[in-house]
Parts: structure tokens; sequence; C-alpha cells
């Protein structure tokens, strides 16, 4: 598309009170076309029509989960079109010398307390349900605070910048790093996992932190995107443990980091019944050779004992040479 169909987009998405006005709600947060519909008093019909106007003209990007369809401002780790940029710095000012428009913004800010309070309520709930599973399983292990506080040390010694949080779950990691990333993308196969991961990082600005659905087996990002990923209590899920440390080396930079906190090998059968852990934890020998035919170097793991399940913390950095993507490659 030329640089003149794009400002004829941009002039022509901008000629409507309501899509400024859900410009500026997404500049506070990403929102479920439903929730702007409940903010806005409108159909949903006809918010999606002003919604597909604005994706037209690249303002605003969508993503579907499952059957709902959620929107955000548009940026990402290469940053923005300048003229998004100058459209965003327009809606700010005219917010400031417009009073009417001013009021209005307020006024649909105000509504969307109810949102965030409706997706705290539903973390809640999902905690109160799985509360004592939860409760069975910590413990058993060290900690969380100390198992945060020694990752948080291990990932010191160099900046995050992008950072993959692959299975986010209640999105834990990627509030723990937010403050110190560049951005944050936190990935979860499941629908529900990602709605209570939303609710807890929904005060975070929205050019810092995106969800996305996805698998580990097969993450949907470009290669060496990423100068750190996390695999947070995840890797004991992966039926195939040694394909998604291909895959995650495949998103991982050159020189950048994964980190993978997991069980030390344990023989709690019950685990895999009850919590469906598809492995029962990991050797170090075992995670650092799939470390190293993934493409990492491995450092010396970190043991925290204190509980009948051991926690460790492996760290790699990727290697030059694209060793996962070879062995993808030679796989198919």
């Amino acid at each position: 598309m030329s640089v003149a169909m794009d400002v004829d987009a941009i002039f022509r998405a901008l000629a409507d009170p309501t899509r400024l006005r859900i410009l500026r709600l997404l500049g506070a947060m990403e929102l479920a076309v439903g929730e702007l519909a409940q903010v806005l008093e409108q159909s949903q019909p006809r918010v999606s029509r002003h919604i597909g106007i604005l994706c037209d003209a690249g303002l605003a990007e969508r993503r579907r989960e499952g059957s709902w369809v959620f929107l955000r401002a548009p940026g990402g780790s290469d940053g923005g079109s300048p003229l998004v940029d100058a459209v965003k710095r327009l809606l700010a000012i005219a917010e400031r010398e417009d009073a009417d428009f001013a009021a209005k913004c307020e006024e649909d800010r105000r509504k969307l307390i109810a949102i965030r309070s409706s997706r705290e309520q539903t973390a809640q709930g999902y905690f109160a349900r799985h509360a004592e599973d939860w409760d069975e399983l910590r413990r058993l292990h060290s900690p969380d605070r100390l198992v945060e506080e020694a990752l948080t040390e291990a990932l010191n010694d160099a900046p995050l910048g992008d950072v993959l949080d692959i299975g986010t779950g209640t999105g834990r990691m990627a509030e723990l790093f937010a403050p110190k990333a560049e951005r944050i993308v936190a990935l979860d196969k499941s629908l529900e996992m990602l709605r209570i991961a939303r609710a807890k990082l929904q005060h975070l600005p929205t050019e810092s932190v995106e969800l996305v659905q996805g698998d580990f087996s097969e993450l949907p990002f470009d290669a060496h995107r990423f100068d750190t990923v996390l695999l947070h209590q995840v890797l004991h899920f992966a039926q195939d443990p040694a394909e998604a440390l291909a895959e995650a080396a495949r998103v991982t930079r050159p020189g950048g980091r994964i980190a993978i906190v997991d069980f030390a090998a344990h023989g709690r059968e019950e685990l895999r019944e009850r919590h469906a852990h598809a492995r029962l934890g990991f050797s170090d020998r075992q995670l650092r050779q799939m470390l190293r035919d993934a493409g990492f170097s491995a450092r010396q793991p970190i043991e925290l004992a204190g509980g009948e399940l051991v926690v460790m913390i492996w760290i790699g950095q990727r290697r030059e040479t694209d060793i996962a993507e070879t062995r993808k490659e030679a796989r198919a």
C-alpha cells in the first residue's frame, strides 16, 4: 500500500467521533470487542464495523482468542508507523485542548473500571476453584518468593530486552519482569489462563506487554525475535521437551538467553494424574543436553532445595550457529 493510500485511509478512519474514542480507549488497555461495545454503549455489530475501518487503516490491531476478538493499539518490538504515532500524539493534544472531547474520553475511561473489575472477579473465581490443588503442589517445593528471587538474580547480568514468557499461566513472570524488560509477550495455550493473566497485567502500559494464544511446540513468531525466553514450570507439560526447546531456540536471538524453571527428576507419579505433568522433572544431565542440542550454551544450574520437590533453574545462552533450525529442518 502506498503512503498516499495510508494517509487517505487514516483520515477517513478519523472522520468519526466514535472511532476517536476507540483509539483513546485502546491507548489505555487491550479490549475485547464486547468490552468496547459495553463502554461505548453501542451494539457489537456497529462497534465491529468501526473496528474494521480502524484496522484497515492500520490504527488498531485485532487478534482472535477462541470466540473472542481482542483489539490493541498497533506497535510491537519493531515500533509503530510514524503516521500512527503522529495520530496518537494528535489525539492526546485534542483531549487536552477540546473540553467536550476530554469529558467524553474521561467518561469512557471511568467505565473501564467495570471492565477491570469483571476481569479480576473472573480471576478470583478461577483461583478459588483451583486453590486446593495448587496449595497441595506448592507444599512440595521451595516457596515461590525464593524461586523468583533466584531467577531474578540469575538474569541480572544482562538486559532482558524483548521477553517471551512461554506458558505464562497467571502472568506472574510477565508481571515480575515487566519493569526491567523492553517489552514482554506472554503466551499461553489456554484461553482461560490468558484471561487470568490479562486481569493480572491490565495495570501495565499496553505498549509494554502483549498476550498471545499459542503452543510451545509451534510458536507464532518469526525467528530471532526475542532476547530472553522464559519457561517457568512449563516444560514438564511437554510430551517432547526437546522439540519445545528447539522451538524456543528458533525465536531467540543469537546471544540471547533462555531461563527454565522446573523440577529436578522425582518419583511423584500422582502428579501425572492430578496435575497433568507429562514429565516427572528433569535430571541436570538430561536438561543440559537438550539445551546444547537446541543451540544453547548451558550454565551451571541453580538448585533450590527445601521441599520434597527440588526446583532447578537452568540458564542457557543462544549460540551463533542455528542448531535448533538445522534439527527442525532435518526432521521435516
